[in-house]
């Protein structure tokens, strides 16, 4: 997939979220999510991508928050 088509796709992606609304995007995200695990057909790419997005959500984390390795959670 060229930078430009990846583009396109997460533009849809995020076009396609703003129209359903913010109560909506977690239940069309966990669709878009099994539909892609589905269609990638194989468990071990599809766990290791699964920790990777958790990866960059955990260093992604503001320093005051709650979870493990927050600044509160270390006190």
């Amino acid at each position: 997939m060229t930078d430009s088509e990846l583009d396109l796709v997460y533009t849809r992606l995020c076009k396609t979220m703003t129209e359903l609304g913010e109560a909506h995007s977690p239940l069309f995200l966990a669709r878009f999510a099994l539909l892609a695990i589905e269609r990638i057909g194989d468990a071990d790419t599809a766990l290791r991508l699964v920790d990777d997005a958790h990866h960059g959500m955990v260093c992604a984390a503001p320093p005051d928050a709650t979870g493990p390795g927050s600044a509160a959670a270390q006190q």
